[in-house]
């Protein structure tokens, strides 16, 4: 890079703002026509910067729309000191380095533009602006007109009387930046559109830029990033909560969100330039979709079963998957309390008969909830929870779990699945969806259970036996059924629903709606993202479901080397035996691993030949092997 030169703008690309309708906010605050003003000014500035006006009467336009002083200058100065762009305050340490090879181009002041530039190291003679004209009482009264860039084709004309020799690369937003490399006096224009998106110069760039350290990347430069985040792209399937797009879009990675689900090879499909992909219960991550998507960074499962994720394969591909344990318990839990009670009191059933003019007070099977027995199986986070409140509501409560859980209250534990269903007159069902669950409740445990019992399961439909449930609702024996999943369940909204449980007498039905509350899903879109976004910036993969979990500190004037690998004997030694070669200092290393894999974080000292990272994603045993920074 000794032969090149970096011309950067200043409005909407160095700052976020136009800085000519700064001065003129600050200037017209107590001018009734301010609003007005504004938008005259804003009218000409873009016109300007799309090349259907000149600059110079642009600029001399909005400027007669207003009357500033060397006072509302400076408190310019204090505004745009905390409006310079995210991805160049990032960024600082490439604007030290090659301070001399940059040139800071603006149609602006050098007033307030100077004072800016004071923490990025560029001298007063790379910042090619315009110099306003005061009087004596310190009022704006003009432009200095023998600066070229006052005039039209003033960043061209400024630019060539430079002389520079070697490629120069120019970065703007507007029409005016473009104008140096249609005057032949740039290499490449690239378009800045972190902060505007102007369609009429788009249209001219050699490159659009959606960041700064999008530049430093495609020319291999000094940068904050070792990959930008522009570059990450996200998948949102089934209508994710609009939470998630917006902080994986405020994050900078390009984010795409569709309402349905795909089939296999549509998904395959849809994937393979994917880093990151946002699912509900009805997408299926399977062996082959892993194996043949293989940008996939992450899965983010948006609710709490993850059986419609291959976690194996993802592990053994190095795909972190993330779900949110805690965001929905509570919605779950308030809806199968309340359908026991709808249940026990046939609501739905009298609803019915009154919209249909019948008025039946019958009590006739109505009962209370108080003394009657809640029989939980599946004592996690949601039957836990049913279990408190249950028992706030005068219910006796007894569960069951494979797991050696801690009774919460009076609960008490079963010993056996079949105990649990000859005392309960309630059964509701809170396990997860792995093979071994399948028809968990068929016709042998209906028949264990009580004449009149209710019937909820809000977990898996897989659970559920529904032919069964079906012969023993029609026979009475079951008194009452809530399901809100199902074996099948349709892709989308637009697909029809059929079952051989529909049309039966006191069968609440709900399409697996059990954490689409609006106060879950808001969690959810917040919960997941954050944790998949730690994993991807930084490593961690606290709380993932196939990782290794690890809470790694936060990284500090270093690279961070993630490496990825099966889990057999003598990885780390490899790594650290390749690193000892190289001469690399470690300022910190860790590891941990599960059945599957082998997770090395390797904190090094900055300066390494890049040849090493080559050598480290050779090692037989790797998966995956990313460098961080």
């Amino acid at each position: 890079m000794d032969k090149t030169y970096f011309i950067i703008d200043f409005d909407s690309t160095f700052v976020q703002v136009e800085t000519l309708e700064v001065l003129a906010e600050v200037a017209l605050l107590k001018n009734p026509k301010r609003d007005f003003i504004l938008e005259k000014i804003r009218k000409i500035t873009e016109q300007g910067m799309n090349g259907k006006i000149s600059y110079e009467k642009s600029l001399g336009e909005r400027l007669k729309l207003f009357q500033a002083s060397q006072k509302n200058v400076d408190d310019l100065v204090k505004i745009l000191k905390k409006k310079i762009t995210p991805s160049i305050t990032r960024n600082k340490e490439f604007f030290k380095k090659y301070k001399d090879k940059i040139y800071i181009i603006s149609g602006g002041f050098k007033e307030y533009m100077v004072p800016l530039f004071k923490t990025f190291k560029i001298e007063k003679d790379h910042i090619l602006a315009n110099n306003f004209i005061f009087d004596k009482k310190g009022y704006i009264v003009g432009v200095d007109k023998k600066n070229p860039l006052s005039h039209a084709r003033g960043k061209a004309a400024i630019i060539k009387s430079l002389q520079l020799k070697g490629k120069i690369y120019v970065i703007g937003d507007g029409y005016t930046d473009y104008e140096i490399k249609k005057a032949g006096l740039a290499d490449k224009f690239f378009v800045f559109h972190e902060n505007v998106k102007r369609e009429a110069v788009i249209g001219k760039a050699d490159h659009l830029l959606p960041n700064f350290d999008e530049f430093l990347y495609q020319l291999d430069l000094p940068r904050a990033y070792s990959y930008p985040k522009s570059k990450i792209k996200v998948l949102l399937l089934e209508n994710i909560h609009k939470n998630a797009f917006e902080i994986f879009q405020k994050e900078g990675y390009q984010v795409e969100s569709l309402t349905g689900s795909f089939d296999e090879e549509e998904l395959i499909r849809k994937l393979q330039d994917v880093n990151i992909v946002g699912i509900g219960s009805r997408t299926q991550i399977s062996k082959k979709v892993i194996e043949e998507v293989p940008r996939l960074l992450s899965v983010a499962r948006f609710g709490i079963g993850v059986n419609n994720i291959d976690l194996k394969t993802c592990a053994g591909a190095g795909v972190a998957v993330f779900n949110a344990p805690y965001s929905n318990t509570r919605s779950v839990v308030e809806l199968a309390l309340g359908e026991i009670i709808m249940l026990y009191r046939r609501v739905f059933e009298k609803s019915d008969k009154l919209h249909r003019g019948i008025w039946d007070k019958s009590a006739k099977n109505c009962h209370e909830l108080r003394g009657k027995k809640l029989g939980i199986v599946g004592y996690g986070n949601i039957g836990s929870q049913i279990s408190v409140l249950a028992e706030m509501l005068g219910m006796e409560v007894y569960f069951y779990d494979i797991l050696e859980r801690l009774p919460l209250g009076k609960a008490i534990v079963c010993t056996s699945l079949n105990e649990l269903l000859r005392i309960s007159d309630v059964i509701s069902i809170h396990v997860d969806g792995r093979r071994e669950n399948t028809n968990l409740i068929g016709e042998k445990e209906f028949k264990f259970m009580k004449d009149g019992v209710l019937f909820i399961n809000t977990s898996r439909g897989s659970v559920v036996d529904l032919e069964a449930l079906a012969k023993f609702v029609k026979s009475g024996k079951v008194l009452g059924v809530a399901l809100d999943v199902f074996p099948k369940e349709p892709k989308s909204n637009d697909e029809k629903f059929v079952s051989i449980i529909q049309g039966l007498p006191n069968v609440i039905l709900t399409p697996h709606i059990g954490g689409r509350s609006e106060e879950a899903q808001a969690d959810m879109g917040k919960f997941v993202p954050e944790k998949v976004i730690s994993f991807i910036n930084t490593g961690n993969t606290t709380l993932s479901l196939n990782f290794p979990n690890l809470q790694l500190p936060q990284l500090r004037n270093a690279h961070r080397l993630i490496h990825i690998h099966h889990n057999v004997p003598g990885v780390l030694a490899k790594i650290n035996n390749v690193l000892a070669a190289n001469k690399i200092n470690i300022e910190g290393q860790y590891l941990k691993t599960n059945e599957e894999i082998g997770y090395v974080i390797t904190d090094v000292d900055k300066s390494y030949d890049k040849d090493v990272l080559q050598k480290l994603r050779q090692i037989p045993e790797t998966i995956k092997f990313r460098v961080l920074y």
